[in-house]
């Protein structure tokens, strides 16, 4: 478990960036699938890397990161939720795609929800999510990783 919160920790440094950063965005619709933190697994070693999955409704904005305790990278897309569709949009590339998303209550692998994601380009097919995974804005994203004292990383720290 603390290898995943550390993994959320960096998706916490990487979200401030993006809310400050952030552009007005579309308004959408609320579902399972949005304001929650997405999974493939849970991290069996600190160097096993976990797929994520992120979307925030209030920005319109989300994420796909592969990461481990120790290394990582990130692409971050704007988004408008339409039924089960994500209609994406990459800002870096200019890329777009419509991703059909389905999230659904189970019980697999220790779990309590599953999504299962088709016609993306970027991340894995089946995410998975627990009950109290909810993040409602990266705000609450970076206090949950606080209240956990899980500190987000500073690369400076590293050479100190």
């Amino acid at each position: 478990m603390k290898k995943l919160l550390l993994g959320v920790a960096v998706l916490g440094s990487v979200g401030y960036g993006v809310y400050h950063w952030r552009a007005a965005a579309p308004s959408t619709h609320k579902e399972l699938v949005e304001n929650r933190l997405w999974i493939d697994h849970m991290p069996r070693t600190e160097r096993d890397t976990i797929q994520v999955f992120l979307t925030l409704d209030e920005e319109a904005m989300g994420t796909f990161q592969a990461t481990s305790a120790w290394k990582g990278s990130y692409e971050l897309f704007r988004y408008e939720g339409h039924g089960g569709e994500l209609r994406i949009v990459y800002p870096q590339t200019g890329d777009r795609e419509t991703i059909k998303a389905k999230a659904t209550k189970c019980r697999e692998a220790g779990f309590d929800y599953c999504l299962e994601m088709s016609g993306g380009t970027r991340g894995v097919k089946r995410y998975y999510s627990m009950e109290d995974w909810e993040i409602g804005s990266l705000r609450e994203l970076d206090a949950k990783i606080k209240a956990l004292g899980t500190p987000s990383p500073d690369p400076s720290s590293a050479h100190k």
